[in-house]
């Protein structure tokens, strides 16, 4: 099977030109590079400008919406496998399950939900999938900032920092995925938690 990118990005269609060439270009380097797009299913925003370009590319589009949005109409019908889920909780989980890695474009509350959900499941070892985030025009020099003082401030590990990636550039994400260290990891209590309180011993 190829390998298949998740890519978390906006819907909106009033943002700035830079983001929807970001979009265009990861979308074509995912498409040259023998892989396939996971995504939102849609046909607005950078979600379809990605997903416009992984298919000119010679990449499939799986795509994953809930059903409310899909009622909408703005699933794109280009897809080639598309999955209806009950809500956005299902659809998180489904998006997860049929992806191999994680790239986070620019991107409003639900791509924050998303992306959160992967770096906690990454951080206790459910799996080792690369994290990308990539930082078009800056987009997430707060939040990485804010992340940074979790660490500061004990609220993560200091090997927290490693669970992603900031890209600058769509070809910057890509050569960081196709050079990642796919290795199976196996955490232990002390590898998760800051401090171990007495008495407190794995059950097996």
């Amino acid at each position: 099977m190829k390998h298949r990118v998740c890519v978390f990005s906006s819907s909106s269609s009033t943002l700035a030109p830079e983001f929807y060439e970001d979009a265009r270009i990861l979308g074509e380097l995912i498409g040259k590079n023998n892989m396939d797009l996971v995504y939102g299913g849609s046909k607005v925003g950078t979600m379809f400008e990605i997903a416009k370009a992984v298919k000119q590319n010679g990449g499939k589009l799986i795509g994953v919406m809930p059903e409310k949005l899909y009622n909408f109409g703005v699933h794109y019908d280009e897809c080639d496998e598309f999955y209806l889920t009950n809500d956005m909780r299902n659809r998180k989980a489904k998006l997860d399950e049929m992806s191999d890695s994680i790239i986070a474009m620019a991107g409003g509350f639900g791509t924050l939900d998303e992306v959160s959900e992967m770096l906690v499941m990454k951080q206790l070892g459910y799996n080792n999938k690369p994290i990308i985030f990539l930082n078009t025009n800056g987009f997430y020099d707060n939040l990485l900032k804010f992340y940074d003082d979790i660490i500061k401030k004990s609220f993560a590990k200091d090997t927290a920092g490693k669970l992603y990636y900031v890209a600058s550039t769509p070809q910057d994400a890509i050569e960081y995925l196709v050079s990642y260290d796919f290795s199976p990891v196996n955490l232990s209590m002390e590898d998760i938690y800051t401090r171990i309180p007495e008495g407190v011993r794995p059950r097996n």
